[in-house]
C-alpha cells in the first residue's frame, strides 16, 4: 500500500516532537497584532498576552489560505510521489481553513480531507491517533484510513476553560458587564465543542484550583474516557505549577496513567487567555 501521510493545522497545538514523531506535516493559521499577520507558531504566543495588556485589546485570528494548503500537498507530493495525503482538519465551522484544504484538494487525487470537528488539543489527539493505527495498520488505504479517522474524531472530546473572562470581553465574546460580574464572583464558562462548534455548557464557580478539581472529574464521568490512552493536557501562557499540580493529581485518583502535555500556540492563546487549560480524551474502544 502506498504511504499515508498526515497534514493539519497549527491550531492543533500539536508539539513540535509529536509531529517529527508521526511525520506530520502542519501549516499555519494567522494571528494579527493590529497591522501586523504572523504566521501562528512562528512566536512566542505570550506576544499575544503581552498585546492585550498593552491594548486591551485580543489580537485577531485567520485560517490557512488555499496557496499554503498548495505549497504543502505539492512539497509532499514532490518529496513522496506515491504516497497518500490524509488532511485531518480544524473544525470547518470554525474556521476558513477547512474550505481552503479542499479547494486546494482539487486536482490533487493524492489528498483526501477529514474535519475532525475538533480544535487545539482535540485536534492533536486526533491525529495522533490516527498516525498511531496507520502504524499499526501498514495495509490500510486511504479510504479505510479516512473511515478510520473519522471514527477517531466522533469518538474524541476535548473541552477547555478560561481562568478568567478578560480575553473573551476583548474578542467581544462576551459584554463588559458579564466579564465584570463574572471575574468578581469567580465564574468562569466550561467550553465543549460540539459538532465542531464551541459551546458553553456549563459554569462553574470558586476558586481555580477547585474549579479544575471538579471539571476533570465532570468531564471524564461523562463521556466515560479511555484510561488505556493519554489525556491530551493543553495550557496558555500564565498556567501556574500549582495548577499543573493539581491536574495530575487528580487524574491519578482517577485511574489515569498518562498526560501528555501540550502548550497553546498563537491561535488558541487569542482565544482562551491568559491561565486556560483544556482537556481532550477518547471514549473507550477509541
Amino acid at each position: 500500500m502506498s504511504k499515508i501521510i498526515l497534514v493539519a493545522e497549527s491550531g492543533s497545538d500539536m508539539s513540535p516532537e509529536l509531529a517529527a514523531k508521526y511525520g506530520v506535516y502542519i501549516v499555519p493559521m494567522h494571528v494579527t497584532f493590529g497591522e501586523d499577520t504572523l504566521d501562528d507558531g512562528s512566536f512566542d504566543p505570550q506576544k499575544v498576552v503581552d498585546y492585550y495588556n498593552k491594548t486591551g485589546k485580543a489580537p485577531k485570528t485567520s485560517g490557512t489560505n488555499v496557496a499554503e494548503f498548495e505549497a504543502v500537498f505539492d512539497e509532499i507530493h514532490e518529496k513522496y510521489p506515491d504516497a497518500q495525503i490524509l488532511y485531518l482538519a480544524y473544525s470547518a465551522v470554525t474556521t476558513v481553513s477547512f474550505s481552503s484544504g479542499k479547494t486546494a484538494a482539487e486536482g490533487r487525487d493524492y489528498v483526501t480531507c477529514v474535519d475532525t470537528k475538533m480544535v487545539s488539543a482535540g485536534q492533536s489527539a486526533v491525529v495522533v491517533r490516527v498516525a498511531q493505527m496507520l502504524q499499526e495498520h501498514p495495509e490500510w488505504d486511504i479510504a479505510r484510513a479516512k473511515k478510520e479517522a473519522e471514527r477517531i474524531s466522533a469518538g474524541t472530546h476535548f473541552v477547555f476553560m478560561p481562568q478568567n473572562l478578560d480575553f473573551l470581553r476583548a474578542g467581544g465574546r462576551c459584554t463588559n458587564a458579564a466579564a465584570l460580574i463574572g471575574n468578581i464572583l469567580h465564574i468562569v464558562p466550561l467550553i465543549d465543542i460540539v459538532d465542531g462548534y464551541l459551546v458553553a455548557v456549563k459554569k462553574y464557580r470558586g476558586s481555580f484550583k477547585r474549579t479544575i478539581r471538579k471539571m476533570i472529574g465532570d468531564y471524564v464521568e461523562k463521556y466515560r474516557l479511555e484510561k488505556d490512552q493519554p489525556l491530551y493536557v493543553i495550557t496558555a501562557p500564565g498556567f501556574k505549577d500549582e495548577y499543573r499540580n493539581v491536574i495530575v493529581e487528580r487524574t491519578k485518583e482517577l485511574g489515569y496513567k498518562t498526560i501528555e502535555w501540550l502548550k497553546t500556540g498563537g491561535v488558541i492563546t487569542t482565544h482562551g487567555g491568559v491561565g486556560a487549560f483544556g482537556v481532550a480524551g477518547f471514549e473507550d474502544g477509541v
